[in-house]
């Protein structure tokens, strides 16, 4: 990934170095389970190091960088070295440092992912009683309040980061069972050893290979991730749109919205999760299309996977860290809202004024609908509130209109909808 969408801690995680560094992990928790190595040659072996310009200048001749990075290592080692790899393919060392990388990666994005839904958890308590209005098909449908629609967020994020844990967590397996899987030169003990000092699950049958439905499940978290903040980045795209106004991304001292008009306060953070979030997706299908290798392995997902799984694991702790500051400094114009919620004089109160009709003034549902229907469609043409022009027909006589316009009664469970996010923080 480019440094542009990179952050340190991420980033540090998929350099060649740290790479190598895994594998090296991988070998030398491998000699440890060993029967053969002496104290001696084992204080070797862990003090066998490596460069990656020399794995690198090595692989011009092996064109196999695992061969040239073992070289590098057991050369390093001295005469210790020979037990480096021993009994070992390839895929054993690749797919069980892929996972200690992945384990790692998920201890920085699972935590941001709850970040997140802390941030949009406080907002949402913030907020609980600020009137706003709900729209469906993007246009004006009933009040609610800006508190329940950042709640629904908010769990949906609670949702991703138990997801992502879960991902996370099934990838985290390695397998050292030999060249199609059936431990000819290893144990199923040497295995289970060798992993549980790496800390990792085993995968029950590897066929040489962990099996790519893992790797696939995580991408497709990850995506869904990329969805949800997506979703919220499109909400408060269209809520900063100037003829809305009614919330904004934070704007820093010094900022320039645009290089030709200096008016301008532009939705870039939101846009740019926006545009993020459709990487994720196809990366998450490249995923799905590495599951199915011919016979017990083929290395036809492993080029895919030195793009994807960086590129993805980078993304989403780069979008989950830009939206929580995002939603952290949002600007909510509660008066704007309150502005916005009279722009249809009154017609969103339409299906009060129906169940007040059916109700309390014994009409049927047909008949009382038309009515409303065309009130209210005249208030919001007209621009003439609904409450005057329902005030004048006969079948509204005896309604307390009072009750029917009020605000008041849209936001009366706020407060019990946002005490459920006691439940995710």
């Amino acid at each position: 990934m480019i440094a542009r969408y990179t952050r340190p801690e991420l980033g540090a995680l998929w350099t060649d170095e740290a790479r190598m560094t895994a594998w090296r992990d991988v070998e030398v928790a491998a000699c440890e389970a060993m029967e053969g190595p002496t104290a001696q040659e084992l204080e070797a072996i862990r003090a066998a190091t490596f460069t990656v310009a020399a794995v690198d200048e090595r692989e011009r001749t092996t064109d196999h960088d695992v061969a040239a990075f073992v070289d590098v290592l057991s050369e390093s080692a001295g005469q210790a070295g020979r037990w480096i790899h021993y009994g070992l393919t390839s895929s054993d060392v690749l797919d069980t440092a892929l996972a200690l990388q992945l384990k790692r990666a998920g201890e920085v994005i699972v935590p941001g992912a709850h970040r997140l839904v802390e941030v949009l958890a406080r907002r949402a308590r913030e907020h609980r009683a600020t009137m706003t209005v709900g729209r469906t098909h993007g246009v004006h449908a009933e009040p609610t309040t800006f508190g329940i629609k950042l709640a629904g967020f908010a769990f949906e994020a609670h949702r991703n980061a138990q997801r992502l844990e879960r991902a996370f967590e099934q990838v985290a397996v390695g397998a050292l069972s030999g060249a199609v899987g059936t431990y000819a030169a290893t144990s199923p003990q040497f295995e289970e050893r060798v992993l549980g000092s790496l800390g990792l699950g085993r995968e029950p049958i590897s066929t040489q290979v962990v099996a790519r439905d893992r790797h696939a499940e995580l991408l497709q978290a990850i995506a869904l991730a990329g969805a949800g903040m997506e979703r919220l980045a499109t909400e408060i795209r269209h809520l900063q749109r100037t003829e809305v106004r009614e919330a904004e991304e934070p704007f820093r001292k010094g900022q320039k919205g645009s290089s030709a008009m200096p008016h301008k306060r532009n939705p870039i953070k939101t846009e740019q999760i926006t545009g993020l979030a459709r990487v994720l997706r196809g990366n998450a299908q490249a995923a799905v299309e590495d599951v199915a290798l011919w016979h017990e392995r083929d290395i036809s997902h492993s080029s895919v996977e030195r793009v994807i799984l960086p590129d993805s694991t980078i993304l989403l702790d780069y979008l989950q860290a830009r939206l929580t500051a995002v939603i952290d400094g949002l600007v909510v114009h509660e008066q704007r809202m309150l502005d916005n919620l009279e722009i249809t004089s009154g017609a969103l109160f339409s299906q009060r004024l129906l169940l007040a009709l059916i109700e309390q003034a014994g009409m049927v549902r047909d008949d009382a609908y038309r009515i409303v229907q065309r009130t209210a469609q005249q208030a919001w043409d007209t621009r003439t509130p609904l409450r005057q022009l329902i005030a004048e027909e006969s079948e509204a006589a005896g309604l307390d209109l009072d009750v029917i316009f009020d605000y008041g009664h849209y936001a009366r469970y706020a407060d019990e909808l946002i005490a459920r996010l006691d439940e995710i923080a």
